[in-house]
């Protein structure tokens, strides 16, 4: 075992060398190749790991599936657009789906969405300007800085957010039908039914009484929909050509917000007397732990924000960066890039079976935490009513 896992060490550590170099180094040409080249045909253009990789990662105005490329070099994407909602100040309200801009190749009424290429064409800050940003432009195509452009574009992550929701309430509205006529009240349940029901009994037992007691009924439905809808969007995370929502740092965020708001909603005097005047405490060290005890207010939300959006972002990266090991490899000699295939395809498996888990795990861990989070805010409460019980 001890050989095995030095092996497998050294494997990890090659691969992700290699990755870094071909980040960091994506074209390597020799002092006066553009001028021998000169009158020639275009050499092909390089693999860019590092455009593919944030390409997926990233929101977008379309879902993209493939490119398919032809014998005569031109390239057809396979893709659903979706619709453009622009605001401008100076111009209005401009609707149009995102395939008027032809993948970024041409701008559409006065306005233009940013690619990779666009951004190296038009000499721009990469700093300043991002891929699939809109700007407007002049009539001779120009770049306007005098024109405003609010997005308010219906990108992947928002439709993917919206068809997951209609799912979700699809899913529960059926189950409760159910429920109504008696299915699996007096008989077992069957289907769907059978499936989520072990699910809602566990997120009540394991995570609400535990961490709410008393209380847990009125917190339950909102763990509950905490839980599904992360667990729905990370599932249709795993899907190709979907977007990655839980990835989106503005996703997290705002559900760390709503838990945010639900904690300090359910706070006492017991729970802020507690942060602010600690018991039992000697006064110099009120000093130190009063300000780390009023911050930990703060980390508390930042943790389940960041913890979720790092998982589920870190996933899709592993594997779109074992994907294009076979194309790194590929680009140096064909010969290497077909033994590195089975190699790069065996991981990436292993990889994507990993993931299913963590999108159950990640959606436990979120609404667990905010559980206990809501069960601290509370915990003044539960000695009184405890307290009350045992008299």
């Amino acid at each position: 075992m001890g050989m095995t896992d030095r092996l497998f060490k050294s494997f990890t550590v090659a691969v992700f060398s290699i990755i870094f170099i071909f980040f960091s180094i994506p074209v390597l040409a020799q002092p006066g190749e553009g001028e021998q080249n000169q009158g020639k045909e275009p050499k092909k253009e390089a693999f860019n790991a590092k455009e593919i990789i944030f390409g997926h990662v990233l929101d977008a105005h379309e879902f993209h599936f493939l490119d398919i490329k032809h014998e005569d070099g031109t390239t057809h994407p396979v893709s659903i657009p979706l619709p453009v909602i622009l605001y401008s100040p100076q111009r209005g309200v401009t609707a149009f789906m995102s395939s008027k801009f032809h993948h970024g190749e041409k701008p559409y009424k006065d306005y233009i969405i940013l690619t990779d290429e666009k951004i190296k064409e038009l000499k721009l800050d990469p700093k300043k300007y991002s891929a699939q940003q809109i700007l407007a432009v002049d009539k001779n195509g120009e770049i306007d800085p005098s024109v405003t452009v609010y997005d308010l574009s219906l990108t992947r992550n928002v439709v993917q957010m919206m068809l997951a929701l209609f799912i979700f309430v699809w899913i529960m509205l059926k189950i409760a039908k159910k429920y109504k006529k008696g299915d699996g009240v007096i008989t077992a349940p069957k289907g769907v039914q059978g499936f989520f029901e072990p699910i809602i009994v566990f997120i009540k037992d394991d995570v609400a009484k535990p961490n709410l007691g008393p209380k847990y009924m009125k917190y339950l439905p909102y763990l509950l929909t905490v839980f599904f809808f992360i667990l729905i969007n990370n599932v249709f995370g795993l899907i190709p050509g979907t977007a990655n929502v839980t990835g989106n740092i503005a996703f997290t965020m705002i559900l760390g917000l709503i838990s945010f708001a639900v904690i300090l909603a359910s706070s006492n005097k017991h729970y802020w007397g507690h942060i602010f005047n600690p018991p039992g405490m000697p006064l110099w060290v009120k000093f130190i732990l009063v300000p780390v005890e009023f911050v930990s207010v703060f980390v508390k939300p930042m943790a389940l924000i960041i913890r979720l959006f790092a998982n589920m972002v870190a996933g899709h990266i592993i594997i779109i960066c074992l994907i294009s090991l076979i194309f790194i490899f590929s680009a140096m000699n064909k010969v290497i890039g077909i033994a590195a295939s089975p190699i790069a395809i065996g991981f990436t498996i292993f990889i994507y079976f990993i993931e299913i888990l963590v999108a159950f795990l990640q959606a436990y861990i979120f609404t667990m935490l905010t559980a206990v989070f809501i069960g601290q805010a509370m915990e003044g409460a539960h000695h009184e009513e405890e307290h009350a019980a045992a008299h």
